[in-house]
Parts: structure tokens; C-alpha cells; sequence
């Protein structure tokens, strides 16, 4: 096997798809820095874990001698990406995300290299805010509605009679566009991804330029073990948690995760997986601890992760609570649960927190509440926990 074979197989290993093989090998061995682009639009303030699959992999470029161009997609935002999405998403407040944008570059760089010889960021709001209609038109007549139509969403969504704006359409070809703009050699894109990606190969040889190679990433299921990671169904690990509560949510994932977690998020060798993974020869509960010293280490060091597994142990094997609890303090009492739940910042909002309590989470000085009703008297210093990684200590002002 050639080199050149050696390093496509490594940077193939763990991708659901590429397309296409032979146009990657050429390209790596025309001996060019190649330009790899990744986008990103700041849809939230954090990047979770689902966002470092295609990231790592991207370092792996970096790693050989490439560049990697970061999109981060403030103008994109605004539309919202329909991938995946079976109603028309909202429009995003602006002011929101340019404060999101402004968290992504100093989140990414802790995976990636920062090295300005390895690294390009780009705003597309720089160039889509500067076309004209003109521009926006002949860029519209590049792709027929026929080829918009074959997508899986937009499909689904005509045969149930539910609209579909002529603003989703956009969103694949700005991303696409993106692509001829920064010169794109290879994009990175998660598997519900794949039909802007490749919309990009349809579009760049138009604009005169080579298509674009495109590496299919799969997805990271979330902490459900159902839906994939996402900060807006609330199963995610943010890369800015604090090293306790990553550990403590890295050891709440289903055991069947665990296989999956090691291969996308780790450098742990398949054989070593493999033993770890096995029940036969490693209890989970260990397997678990591994995995979260792992990840807590890549983000916060070697000392924290330490620190973090014996807390998690401290506190939920020998059954203390945290050493470092929370006091929080309200003004009123008698007080709702779902007031308190919300106010002490285990949930967002009312509707959530009477999930919580309706799925007989909440426990409250001893008492596992499960009417959303309840009033509860803050009398002296009471313990409230919600889940098994939320608790703080509770006083009256």
C-alpha cells in the first residue's frame, strides 16, 4: 500500500460516506495544500460535542500539512438550515447571532489548530450581504426546482400539503455558494448535511472551479440514545461545561452509546474499544468512568478529569452530596415547584420543569414531588435535586 493510500485510509476511518474516493486521492497527491471547509452556523451560544466528530477529523487535515477554512455562517443563520426539519424553522434574531458567532472561534480552536498557516475563518454574511439581486438571481438559475424537490425533507413535506418557503430553497445553494467562493477542495458535513454538500458539486464547475471532494460525517446520538445531539432538544454536552457536569452527563448516556462515544470522540484504539465496551471484560460503570476522564481531559486537563471522577464517585456511589454545593436563595415562601425548579436554573421554563416533575425527577427535602401544583414551604436550608446531576442547597431570603 502507497503512502498516499495509508493516509487516505486514516482519514477515511470512522467517515460514513465520501464522495468521491479517487477525486480525494488525486488531490492529495498533487502534493498542494488542499483547503478544507467546514461551516457553521451560531443557531446557539456553544458548540456541544456533535460539532467535534467533524472537527477532529479536521485536525487530522491540519495535522498533514492542509488548511481548514471555518465558516461560520452568520448570514446563513438567518434562514436556518431546512436539513432534517419537517416545518419551516424561525427566523433568528440577529443581535443573537452575532453574540453566538463571537463564542464559536474560541470553542473550535480547542480542537483545532489556530495556526494561521492552518487556519482561515470566514464571516459569509461578507459576501452574500454584498450581492445584488442580479447576482442573487443568476446564482437561483444555476439549479432547477426539480433538483431542490429531490430533497428527502422537501419531498416528504409536499406530499402532506405543508408549506415550504422559497427561502429554504436558498439556504443549500448559499451554502453551496460558500464553497466557490473560499475555493473549497473538501467539505465536511454531518449526514443530514449531505444534499448541501453535494449541491456544492453541482455548483462549482459552473464558476469554472474543480468540485469539491465531500466527507459525510455521521451523527453523534445525544444523551436520550434516540435523538441526535442538540442544543435545542436539551440531550447535548456542551464543550464549556463545567468538568463536573460533563463527566457526570458522559456517565448518564446508555451503555449501546458507549461504542460509538469511544470511536467519535476519542483516540482510544478499535482494540482497546473493544475491551472497554465488552461487558465480559470491563463493567460499564468503569468503561463510563474511562470515557468521561477521556473527554473531560481533551477539554479541562489531566487534573480536572481526575477530580471530576472521584466528585461523580463522592457523590453518587458512596451517595453525598456535592462537595461544592449551590446555595440558592428565594424571596417567597410558600413557593410553586415549577417557580422554584425554574428560578434556581434546572430548567428554562415552566413547561420543562413540569416535565421534570411529571416524570417524578424532582425531589424536594426528602420528597419526590410529582404534582406540578405543589407549593413547598422554604422554611430552613432544604435540599432540592432534579435528575441525578442537579442538586442545590435551598434558603429563604
Amino acid at each position: 500500500m502507497s503512502q498516499n493510500d495509508q493516509i487516505i485510509e486514516v482519514l477515511l476511518d470512522g467517515v460514513e460516506s465520501v464522495y468521491v474516493r479517487g477525486e480525494l486521492a488525486k488531490k492529495l497527491a498533487s502534493g498542494r495544500q488542499l483547503r478544507i471547509k467546514f461551516g457553521m452556523d451560531p443557531t446557539a451560544p456553544d458548540i456541544h460535542l456533535g460539532h467535534t466528530v467533524p472537527m477532529r477529523k479536521l485536525r487530522q487535515f491540519q495535522d498533514l500539512g492542509h488548511l481548514v477554512v471555518l465558516i461560520i455562517g452568520d448570514y446563513t443563520a438567518r434562514i436556518g438550515d431546512p436539513s432534517g426539519r419537517d416545518t419551516t424553522r424561525p427566523i433568528l434574531d440577529e443581535g443573537q447571532i452575532k453574540a453566538n458567532a463571537k463564542t464559536y472561534f474560541d470553542q473550535a480552536t480547542q480542537i483545532l489548530d489556530p495556526d494561521k498557516a492552518k487556519l482561515e475563518v470566514h464571516y459569509n454574511s461578507h459576501w452574500l450581504n454584498e450581492m445584488n439581486f442580479a447576482q442573487v438571481l443568476g446564482l437561483t438559475g444555476q439549479v432547477t426546482v426539480q433538483q431542490m424537490l429531490h430533497r428527502d425533507n422537501f419531498k416528504k413535506r409536499m406530499a402532506e400539503d405543508r408549506e415550504i418557503m422559497v427561502s429554504e430553497f436558498m439556504y443549500p445553494l448559499m451554502q453551496a455558494y460558500d464553497s466557490v467562493v473560499v475555493k473549497a477542495d473538501v467539505e465536511f458535513g454531518g449526514s443530514d448535511q449531505t444534499f448541501n454538500c453535494l449541491m456544492a458539486r453541482d455548483l462549482m464547475p459552473k464558476y469554472g472551479l474543480e468540485k469539491q471532494v465531500v466527507f459525510i460525517m455521521p451523527m453523534l446520538v445525544g444523551l436520550d440514545g434516540q435523538e441526535k445531539m442538540s442544543k435545542s432538544i436539551g440531550n447535548y454536552i456542551g464543550v464549556t461545561d463545567e468538568p463536573n457536569d460533563m463527566f457526570g452527563k458522559i456517565m448518564s448516556i446508555p451503555d449501546s452509546l458507549m461504542a460509538e462515544y469511544y470511536r467519535l470522540l476519542t483516540d482510544f484504539p478499535l482494540h482497546r474499544i473493544s475491551e472497554l465496551v465488552d461487558s465480559d471484560r470491563t463493567h460499564p460503570r468503569d468503561a463510563k468512568d474511562t470515557l468521561g476522564h477521556a473527554i473531560v481531559e481533551q477539554y479541562h486537563g489531566e487534573n480536572a478529569a481526575g477530580m471530576a471522577s472521584k466528585e461523580f464517585r463522592r457523590q453518587f456511589s458512596e451517595n453525598k452530596l456535592p462537595s461544592d454545593i449551590e446555595v440558592k436563595v428565594v424571596d417567597t415562601s410558600p413557593i410553586g415547584i415549577l417557580t422554584l425548579i425554574t428560578k434556581v436554573g434546572f430548567a428554562s421554563s415552566n413547561s420543562e420543569a413540569r416535565r421534570l416533575v411529571q416524570q417524578g425527577a424532582v425531589v424536594f427535602d426528602n420528597c419526590k414531588l410529582t404534582d406540578p401544583t405543589a407549593q413547598v414551604d422554604v422554611s430552613a436550608q432544604q435540599i432540592l435535586k432534579v435528575g441525578k446531576r442537579r442538586v442545590c442547597r435551598v434558603e429563604r431570603n
